[in-house]
């Protein structure tokens, strides 16, 4: 592992990633779980993941303690990519919100998540301040115009060709399929490397999908969390639905919680930890995993 991801290998892992991506076309979809900080970054490294997916949600509850309602500004987000990038060696795809203002906005944020070593980041076509499109009620949305204007924007301001910029759009509660279908051409005409039209949970969005993926050329990048029938399908067959990336936001955070809660109530009604033992690492499983082993090896290299 690289200790700083210097922008060479940020420029190799994008390479990477471009090249997983175009693989998933025809074969598996690329997972990519979701993560807020280096430790969930380097347990997703650690267990042969092939990229990390950092969620804007997660990070504001990690940092804020605030729910994904455009409270996470540009300087933070980037901040925090920067460490999680630093700390693994695996493509970062990163939640960009919807840029952070207009298309001189985008030109900084792109230029600060290139700086921060991330192989992607995705732009929405939300207004600001927006919310998390898996919170109740359809989300408001650019004009047809502005949002494509941003997705042009951030392509136009890559230094490195190999950063990768993905255009999600939201449009689909308030306008339809066909207006999610739409904006996607639009944004792959525009240069997008991937398109991610945010969906919620029904009976046919399997069909939705399958009708998004025939009308683009690019990855489509589905978000797992919105459930019903994406919450049972295999990995292993998600391209057979048109599925390039797949991300999985709530993964960690919402199980880390879970697990948080069910520790604290043990303590607080048990009046000590034994019962929680067998579902918690040990010294050694959560060390190794931080690469304590790489940091003594690289000690005793000088010590000695």
């Amino acid at each position: 592992m690289s200790a700083l991801n210097p922008l060479g290998r940020a420029t190799q892992l994008r390479q990477v990633l471009r090249a997983r991506l175009a693989a998933a076309r025809t074969g598996p979809a690329l997972v990519a779980p979701g993560v807020y900080d280096g430790y969930g970054a380097r347990m997703v490294a650690q267990l042969g993941f092939e990229a990390v997916y950092m969620t804007g949600n997660g990070v504001s509850a990690s940092l804020l303690g605030r729910p994904d309602v455009g409270l996470v500004d540009l300087s933070l987000i980037t901040a925090h990519a920067r460490r999680v990038a630093a700390c693994m060696d695996l493509p970062v795809i990163c939640d960009a919100d919807t840029g952070y203002g207009g298309v001189v906005a985008v030109r900084r944020t792109v230029e600060e998540f290139e700086a921060a070593g991330v192989a992607a980041i995705h732009i929405e076509d939300q207004i600001s301040p927006k919310r998390c499109a898996q919170l109740p009620g359809a989300r408001t949305v650019l004009p047809f115009g502005e949002a494509v204007a941003k997705i042009e924007a951030a392509v136009a301001a890559r230094n490195d060709p190999a950063f990768m910029v993905i255009a999600r759009t939201d449009s689909v509660g308030s306008g339809g399929l066909a207006e999610g279908i739409r904006r996607a051409q639009a944004f792959e005409q525009a240069g997008a490397d991937a398109v991610f039209v945010e969906l919620k949970a029904h009976d046919g969005i399997l069909a939705d999908l399958r009708q998004i993926a025939d009308a683009i050329t690019v990855p489509c990048t589905v978000n797992m969390d919105a459930g019903g029938p994406l919450a049972t399908l295999h990995s292993s067959a998600l391209h057979t639905h048109g599925i390039g990336l797949a991300i999985y936001p709530a993964l960690l955070r919402n199980a880390l919680g879970f697990a948080m809660r069910d520790a604290l109530q043990h303590l607080q009604a048990d009046g000590n930890t034994q019962a929680m033992r067998p579902r918690m690492l040990t010294s050694q499983e959560y060390n190794d995993c931080l690469g304590l082993p790489e940091v003594e090896a690289w000690e005793t290299r000088f010590l000695d």
